[in-house]
């Protein structure tokens, strides 16, 4: 066997189905280092990897939605009003470190009630989760502004940014929160009976019916792991910027989560998906972003980078089912 079809065969041992994301971020790298001599520098990467934590951290949830063949439009205003709301609660309880452990909790206890409340509506409700999340997301921002009148929720801890801004090994603090999360996430999806029961519903719900999965409770769950990660992301980006803006916070972060879950290779359509590729698909948007910065090209410009981005990701998936 000559060395090209040693070549072939193994590209034909390749699953190049279930490995593209990754194939497609190592191609990226490689042009962006290409592209820009500033890009491989260890400050950058780490810019990198933070600025894309916050909304990696909700595509975790989101994920696990989306296998279920759900959607969640109202995670970006659920991010500003649970960290508004922590914010309150810090400077409520003076700022210390019992106020950031009270914040957090409280962050915790709101983004699970969120997540609860559109798994309620979808699964009891039996309304269409695009529907639900839609009108959620309305709800979430306007109760954002009008408890902070329009304004900032501005917290008078000098203790709170180490959360946000902090470094461990010199690694920041989201970095490490969203790779952990990330771990987590994968073993409950391939290594548990809900995560196999998130598949099975997504792909066929009649058929879970029928096998005695309790179809509402899987959905239920999969909306209250999305609160969950909301909540997350929330504690770091408030505890990062030590306020809140109630009008810009969490902006286009349904867009950026749905975009790293579809990236990484998770059917729209629902059934199949993974945690890792989610993880992959952030990583791809936020070098995108990061080398449309680094060329000089217009913020207002990403917008439409990232949406072609997402419809190329749908139209593959189209080719290939």
């Amino acid at each position: 066997m000559n060395y090209r079809d040693q070549l072939r065969t193994l590209w034909k041992k390749v699953d190049v189905e279930k490995h593209g994301p990754l194939f497609a971020l190592l191609v990226l790298f490689i042009l962006s280092s290409i592209a820009s001599p500033y890009f491989l520098q260890t400050r950058n990467i780490l810019n990198i990897l933070r600025q894309v934590s916050y909304t990696g951290i909700i595509g975790l949830g989101m994920t696990f939605i989306i296998i279920s063949g759900g959607i969640d439009l109202s995670v970006g205003s659920m991010t500003a009003l649970v960290g508004g709301l922590a914010i309150m609660v810090l400077n409520y309880f003076g700022g210390g470190y019992l106020a950031i452990v009270a914040a957090v909790i409280a962050a915790i206890i709101l983004g699970l009630l969120a997540g609860a409340l559109n798994g309620l509506i979808v699964t009891k409700g039996k309304v269409a989760p695009f529907i639900v999340t839609l009108g959620t997301m309305a709800i979430f921002r306007s109760l954002t502004l009008y408890i902070s009148n329009a304004g900032e929720f501005r917290s008078s801890s000098s203790l709170y940014p180490e959360l946000g801004m902090g470094a461990i090994l010199g690694i920041p603090v989201p970095v490490w929160i969203f790779f952990a999360l990330a771990v987590i996430g994968q073993i409950v999806l391939n290594r548990t009976r809900y995560g196999r029961y998130v598949c099975a519903v997504g792909s066929n719900e009649k058929v879970a019916l029928y096998s005695a999965i309790n179809t509402d409770l899987v959905k239920f769950l999969s909306y209250v792991i999305a609160g969950f990660t909301v909540a997350v992301s929330a504690i770091l980006l408030s505890s990062r910027l030590n306020s809140i803006s109630s009008s810009n916070a969490g902006v286009n972060f349904e867009l950026d989560a749905i975009a790293a879950v579809i990236i990484g290779g998770t059917s729209m359509s629902g059934g199949s998906g993974t945690v890792i590729g989610t993880v992959i698909g952030a990583v791809i948007l936020g070098i995108v972003n990061n080398m449309l910065n680094m060329l000089g090209v217009s913020p207002y410009l990403q917008g439409t980078v990232k949406g072609l981005v997402i419809i190329g990701a749908v139209l593959i998936q189209h080719k290939k089912r």
